[in-house]
């Protein structure tokens, strides 16, 4: 990806753990690299096709000035996800801040804390068996939506499947989304709980009837096992609902673990239960 890099942008400000330093102030000093598509701007000579490197100086300097936070590593976090979300055409940013008259009472030039932050593609599947089936998918589409951390880009068809695991319930209409966020995959399992919540979602029984399920199914190619999250979903490989939607809106995507595409594995499914490839 390309680069555009500001290199120490000079700013007074407020931020500091010590009262004087968020009192008095003191000069900080900022760098950050815009990662960024140029190949249009480079082609054309259209400023509009790039990042202003000027606006997002000011911008910038307007930011660190109109806040105060203790911590260096809180001024970041929330500087960088400032500019993901007001430049369409930031993918990822790493932002670095100096502090030279650092309180420590050592001779130390300064002292710096560096971070990267940027928009992730999440594939999200959900789920319904229970009331207004599609009110239900369409409202967690829409709360996801509403989310400042969260994109939705694509939303494939919902289709009515049969139970999967617990049969002895209704039938499910499926669906799967593409999602870009700033958000962690844990960070986005809580907000996709939150949703589930706001649909009276009760867990009862494993793979038991549920107003709304939503679940994370790829998270770029990350490859993630811990107790709480599975990443890629387990086992959707073997699940109709799951791949037949996830063809319609992504059927290039490569699973990172089985190295085949969803086309692939969709296939494959269909053609293990003697079904007709569409």
């Amino acid at each position: 990806m390309d680069k555009i890099m500001i290199k120490n942008l000079e700013i007074f400000a407020n931020h500091g753990v010590f009262p004087e330093e968020t009192a008095l102030g003191q000069k900080f000093i900022i760098s950050a690299v815009l990662f960024t598509d140029t190949r249009k701007a480079g082609k054309t000579d259209d400023l509009t096709a790039s990042i202003h490197y000027g606006e997002v100086s000011a911008r910038i300097t307007e930011f660190v000035q109109g806040h105060t936070f203790l911590l260096l590593e809180r001024l970041l976090e929330e500087l960088a996800r400032d500019l993901l979300l007001n430049y369409d055409l930031l993918q990822q940013v790493t932002l670095e801040v100096k502090k030279p008259w650092a309180p420590v009472h050592l001779p130390l030039e300064t002292v710096s804390v560096e971070i990267t932050r940027g928009w992730h593609r999440a594939y999200i599947a959900c789920g319904s068996n229970m009331g207004d089936k599609e009110s239900y998918l369409k409202t967690g589409v829409e709360q996801l939506a509403a989310s400042e951390d969260c994109r939705v880009k694509r939303v494939s068809d919902f289709i009515t499947t049969a139970p999967y695991g617990y049969v002895e319930q209704d039938d499910f209409l499926n669906g799967v989304m593409e999602v870009e966020t700033l958000l962690t995959p844990e960070e986005l399992l809580d907000l996709l709980h939150e949703i589930e919540q706001n649909a009276n979602r009760v867990r009862e029984i494993h793979w038991g009837p549920r107003t709304l399920d939503l679940d994370i199914l790829f998270y770029d190619d990350l490859i993630l096992d811990t107790e709480d999250l599975h990443i890629p979903h387990i086992d959707l490989y073997k699940r109709d609902f799951v791949l037949k939607p996830m063809d319609q809106i992504a059927p290039w995507y490569r699973h990172p673990v089985l190295n085949r595409t969803i086309r692939e594995l969709w296939e494959e499914l269909q053609n293990s239960a003697g079904e007709k490839v569409e």
